[in-house]
């Protein structure tokens, strides 16, 4: 899908793509709701409104949040675009689908609070910034048996992410991987990396996954898949 990108704004890219293929996967009825979190582009809420979904796209970014609108408009779709912290702008919503492709680049304590351009990856000595809070707030965003799907690294906890939304109430399990290498931000900062355990000594690669989450009609665990994850070394 070709879009707008200006400076500052995330730029589709593999894991863009694996929660793409996934979002795919999903049944998806015309009077279906969906919102993607932290949108940037919109390419997602735009691949869930070309199928015939109501789509909300959320973004604290305000130059993201304008970009989403901007693809939209050349795709001729309507989305809802939300600008605000997370789930602040759909409080008391709730939806069939939810898709989130969050910053989980683990960032240096010493860059501070994400700002700038590290909006769209820097999140907190773990990776975990905005995981916790998204794993933490899923079932106040679902429908009975509405599907989360999330993406993030294996730098990141995936089996925190895991243990979190099995904890909130949620069947959780790796609905798809892919092995890529590192980006920019991730080479740059592989020294850091390595001291802290989270990357092996000679590891030029990550392994990206989107965890697929159920939430039942009583807020139970939903139906099947793999829910276990084996994290780097060193995790």
């Amino acid at each position: 899908m070709r879009v707008v990108r200006p400076p500052g704004v995330y730029a589709p890219q593999g894991d863009t793509a694996l929660l793409m293929e996934s979002l795919a996967r999903e049944e998806l009825g015309p009077s279906a709701r969906t919102l993607d979190l932290c949108t940037g582009t919109g390419v997602l809420a735009i691949a869930a409104a070309r199928r015939g979904a109501e789509a909300t796209a959320v973004d604290v970014s305000g130059v993201s949040a304008a970009t989403a609108r901007v693809n939209a408009t050349l795709h001729r779709c309507r989305i809802r675009v939300l600008r605000g912290d997370l789930t602040a702008p759909v409080t008391g919503e709730r939806f069939d689908l939810v898709t989130v492709n969050p910053p989980y680049v683990p960032a240096l304590p010493s860059r501070g609070p994400p700002r700038g351009p590290g909006l769209a990856w820097d999140a907190g000595p773990d990776g975990r910034l905005l995981l916790d809070r998204i794993c933490h707030a899923a079932p106040a965003l679902l429908v009975a048996h509405g599907v989360l799907l999330l993406v993030q690294s294996s730098l990141s906890g995936v089996s925190d992410s895991l243990a979190a939304l099995e904890r909130r109430g949620l069947r959780a399990y790796v609905a798809a991987r892919r092995t890529q290498p590192f980006g920019p931000v991730t080479t740059a900062r592989a020294g850091w990396l390595r001291e802290r355990g989270l990357i092996p000594p000679k590891a030029r690669t990550e392994q990206l996954v989107v965890i697929r989450a159920v939430l039942d009609a009583a807020g139970r665990p939903g139906s099947g898949g793999e829910g276990t994850f084996e994290d780097p070394p060193g995790r």
